[in-house]
């Protein structure tokens, strides 16, 4: 990073956002700033990967290289989610991914994010779901984002990304994370539901609260205005999705999920609970990629010497990104019966966590794991998306647009300069960036 640039600039975006003191969420939490162990300091017996200081100081790679080491099926008897397994190396994350017959994502068991949500408001939505309802669900919605509207998206992606582009100042700081990532995924967001894009930013709002409840920076109300705000996105979509059932099928998600046949009588939680889906699945993987990609660069300058050198490698890239990046860090499945792994016996209904963020740097699988190789051979075979029948339904999608913003970005510009390290997210579900501040060098 380029801390000496940033010392001789006094510019507005360079001032950090501040963070809300808050009482740690479980006994022997961090509290805020307070310096985090390192792993070898840590009993294994009680090792808790949750704890939100330790994700917004990113200090977890140490955790998931010692479970991997030494206990990669490892169980957490306490924690604020309650208790819970955590799966850390590649191999054993796609046997619980692809198992679904034992491992179950339905919301009924508890979903797929760590921990319950409050009793009186469960949000079905169909990642959340077991067969035959998952696949009836997520082939409703498919269509749009299938093949031939890829090919419909691009050139209106392309256009809207060059005007964002040919908008942001030169030689001078701004935000990426609020003038880029958010803005490009609101605008396609906005697109896909058919949302009015004036109002795209509501879109992001959504996001962002949902994954969130307990951080005081984006809910300070708390559990009630958590679901205040999801009541209002609901009240929003209910409106949209009656006003689509009384006109023709259109290739929007709301037309779609209006007019299908599985998904037409959706209870209005059912509703809530997709569009939620459609909106976290559609903004928080993107944005928090495209902020990655500037930053992974920034991190491996020879990786952006190598990129500068041979464009052609930015669809590799993009896969690489999304490894290094692992934007969703976990998922959650439930054991329905005992399950015997990796020597462990997980009794029925426990909470099984599949740390995507630690297989994606798993030694026994990657050569050289945390580093960013823009042309790494097998990138594709990261685990961000999910594998079976759960794998991201947008995938393709969420590529196109990254790879688009930096075939734009290369035309215009001949470097883009990280001026301090970024702010991240303070949770283990969603890891991404809340603010890194840049300056865009012309050619």
């Amino acid at each position: 990073m380029a801390a000496d640039t940033a010392q001789t600039i006094d510019h507005p975006a360079l001032q950090r956002p501040k963070v809300t003191e808050r009482e740690p969420l479980h006994p022997g939490y961090l509290r805020l700033g307070e310096e985090v162990p390192p792993a070898s300091e840590l009993d294994m017996e009680t090792l808790d990967l949750v704890d939100p200081e330790v994700w917004r100081q990113g200090k977890y790679w140490d955790r998931f290289a010692r479970l991997r080491k030494e206990d990669p099926i490892h169980f957490t008897p306490d924690s604020f989610v309650g208790p819970y397994w955590s799966v850390t190396r590649y191999e054993d994350i796609m046997a619980v991914d692809t198992d679904h017959k034992r491992f179950s994502s339905s919301w009924e068991y508890g979903g797929i994010t760590l921990g319950s949500p409050p009793p009186d408001f469960e949000l079905p939505m169909f990642i959340a779901m077991d067969e035959p309802r998952h696949s009836e669900q997520r082939k409703t919605v498919s269509p749009a984002v299938a093949p031939n509207m890829l090919k419909e998206f691009e050139p209106l992606i392309r256009e809207r990304t060059a005007k964002v582009l040919d908008s942001l100042p030169v030689g001078e700081p701004f935000d990426w994370v609020d003038r880029v990532s958010i803005e490009l995924t609101g605008l396609m967001l906005a697109t896909l539901f058919d949302f009015p894009q004036e109002r795209r930013r509501e879109l992001t709002r959504w996001s962002d609260i949902v994954t969130n409840m307990n951080n005081p920076d984006i809910c300070p109300g708390g559990e009630e205005q958590w679901k205040q705000e999801l009541l209002s996105c609901l009240t929003v979509f209910m409106g949209i999705f009656q006003e689509r059932q009384a006109i023709p099928l259109k290739n929007d998600l709301i037309s779609l999920l209006a007019h299908g046949e599985k998904t037409k009588n959706m209870t209005p939680m059912e509703l809530l609970g997709n569009v939620i889906l459609l909106i976290v699945g559609g903004n928080d993987t993107t944005r928090n990629s495209m902020t990655a990609s500037v930053y992974a660069l920034n991190s491996f300058p020879d990786e952006y010497k190598k990129l500068k050198a041979n464009p052609s490698l930015i669809p590799n890239m993009v896969s690489e990104t999304i490894r290094w990046q692992t934007p969703l860090a976990h998922m959650r499945r439930t054991a329905v019966e005992d399950v015997e792994l990796g020597g462990k016996l997980i009794k029925k209904g426990d909470q099984v966590a599949m740390w995507y963020v630690s297989g994606n740097r798993d030694e026994e699988f990657w050569d050289r794991p945390n580093d960013y190789i823009i042309d790494r051979s097998n990138a594709r075979r990261h685990l961000s998306f999910g594998f079976g029948i759960h794998r991201c339904v947008g995938n393709r999608l969420g590529e196109l647009q990254l790879q688009i913003l930096w075939e734009e970005l290369m035309k215009r510009f001949e470097h883009i300069e990280v001026l301090d390290e970024p702010s991240r997210t303070s949770g283990g579900f969603v890891k991404g960036y809340t603010w890194m501040p840049v300056i865009l060098h012309g050619k």
